[in-house]
């Protein structure tokens, strides 16, 4: 705990730990924010004009008017991320809606910024990235994860704590200790232990796992040249086919979940980032499963940094409480709405619009809400999401076995 970590090391009373705690999966959760709110009266260190509340240019004089600027961050557990759109982008903004009045016609221009709002990523099984942020805006093309991570760290400090920039050992000292974090669920309250009778649940199990970048890449495993295998997740295998009592009959289905994860194949088309891969071969129509996107064995993330549209910023997905944001083309003219440019924020690419990185899986019970906005409240709306989504086709006990499998991961 004397890790700079845990430091308030800018001039806000915030630090890493603020919005990445042990005890919300590294994360920040509603429920814990809502508790910090009420402990504190929505003035602890993570209740701050810049990013916290709804608009920097909030009121919040009193309990009332904190509780409605800090709304997103409660009721969803998102930060608002300030980000404009590239001089040399392929696009510019041409509307905005904005239900916090942050923005308006007049506001729109080369120095306007972008409020979005994200979800905090762990900031643990550090080791399984190949992108840092969900954008990808802290990965340096050809330096390492630690390099990003440092200058993550440096940026979050002169940001999110309004601090002035860190020194090199203190950078090396917060990517030190975020290195070596591992977390992943070790006991579920209806399958009991997660690693007896041969299963691998749990962190220590997951801190031996093998990762490098490219590993089990749909494109092809980087080192062995070998094709992607379906098969990501081997944590639970050795419970299938139990049908005894409880525990034995949540083990046996968490293991049935596990298989549905690896084998369940439905049919994955109109996904910017992947049917439009040259390296993929650029196939309007992939037969895939969950592990398609999330290959990284036993881990779930991507192991290469691609960003992905599955339409969770679309305007179709938009709730009242997001804004909302109308790009145009400036070659074709052609206008787009979306609550979160994503990954096109950072390139200036038109066809980025909308991407956003796969996230690594593991310890995702301790964390909800999913998605980068927050939009699934728990992982049956996760699941709701990718039926509507791909037609998954999961009947109900399917849909309960993959999410006993995801809770146990």
């Amino acid at each position: 705990m004397g890790n700079e970590f845990f430091q308030p090391l800018g001039s806000n009373g915030r630090a890493c730990s603020t919005c990445h705690l042990p005890e919300e999966g590294w994360s920040v959760t509603p429920q814990g924010l809502q508790q910090r709110f009420k402990d504190t009266g929505g003035t602890g260190p993570i209740f701050r004009t810049n990013d916290g509340a709804n608009s920097p240019k909030a009121k919040t004089s009193t309990l009332k008017a904190r509780r409605s600027a800090y709304s997103m961050l409660l009721n969803k557990g998102v930060i608002r991320i300030g980000l404009k759109v590239p001089a040399d982008a392929e696009f510019e903004l041409d509307g905005i809606s904005d239900p916090y009045g942050f923005a308006t016609a007049k506001d729109l221009g080369p120095l306007f910024e972008l409020s979005l709002f994200r979800r905090p990523l762990p900031a643990t099984n550090l080791k399984f990235l190949s992108a840092v942020m969900w954008d990808g805006r802290e990965t340096a093309p050809g330096r390492s994860i630690r390099y990003d991570l440092a200058r993550q760290a440096n940026n979050a400090t002169t940001g999110h704590a309004q601090g002035q920039p860190l020194s090199q050992e203190q950078r090396k000292h917060i990517v030190d200790f975020e290195t070596a974090l591992y977390t992943a669920q070790i006991y579920d309250n209806d399958a009991k232990a997660l690693n007896v009778s041969g299963a691998k649940g749990g962190a220590a199990s997951l801190s031996k796992q093998g990762f490098y970048q490219g590993v089990n890449d749909l494109s092809g495993d980087s080192k062995t040249g070998l094709p992607s295998d379906p098969v990501v997740f081997s944590l639970y295998g050795v419970w299938d086919g139990l049908t005894v009592s409880a525990p034995a009959d949540i083990r046996a289905a968490i293991a049935r979940g596990q298989r549905l994860f690896n084998t369940k194949a439905f049919i994955i088309s109109g996904v910017p980032g992947l049917n439009d891969a040259p390296e993929l071969g650029g196939s309007s129509v992939i037969n895939g499963t969950c592990s398609t996107c999330h290959e990284a064995p036993n881990a779930g993330s991507h192991s290469v940094a691609r960003f992905l549209n599955i339409g969770i910023s679309d305007a179709a997905q938009r709730t009242a409480d997001m804004p909302l944001y109308t790009l145009r083309n400036k070659m074709t003219g052609g206008a787009l709405q979306t609550t979160d440019p994503g990954r096109a924020l950072i390139s200036g690419k038109w066809q980025d619009i909308g991407r956003f990185k796969v996230p690594a899986l593991r310890g995702l019970a301790a964390r909800a809400p999913y998605f980068h906005n927050g939009m699934a409240k728990e992982l049956g709306n996760v699941l709701d999401f990718y039926d509507r989504r791909f037609q998954l086709g999961l009947d109900n006990r399917e849909r309960l076995d993959l999410i006993l499998f995801l809770r146990a991961l």
